[in-house]
């Protein structure tokens, strides 16, 4: 079992910055890729980003690409999302989650999930 635990969410005007963090027990953490995904109302959830295991490879979304980074520290067992640039459109719950193999933009691959934490930007 890998335990996720998110956090870093808020409320914050458009175009400010937030970093979220999700912190892992449990497993070893390195063995795992981790994504980012959020789920607004009334929309599906929907791929942000992910990393592999080692950091070397990254993928972000369309929508994210140029505004948001994922980095992770494998000594911390920490994944992170930094946010720039915000937008009333990226107001959603953000999840972490841990999978094995490579870093995938299906959701449909991962594991272990965190409980989410709100990101809400105003406009």
């Amino acid at each position: 079992q890998v335990q996720l635990v998110e956090s870093g969410g808020g409320l914050v005007q458009a175009g400010g910055s937030l970093r979220l963090s999700c912190a892992a027990s449990g497993r070893t953490f390195s063995n795992y890729a981790m994504g980012w995904f959020r789920k607004a109302p009334g929309k599906e959830r929907e791929f942000v980003a992910s990393i592999s295991n080692t950091g070397i490879t990254a993928y972000l979304s369309d929508s994210v690409n140029g505004r948001f980074t994922i980095a992770r520290d494998n000594a911390k067992n920490t994944v992170y999302l930094q946010m720039n640039s915000l937008k009333p459109d990226d107001t959603a719950v953000y999840y972490c989650a841990a999978a094995r193999g490579p870093a995938y933009s299906d959701d449909g691959r991962y594991d272990y999930w965190g409980q989410g934490t709100q990101v809400t930007v105003s406009s």
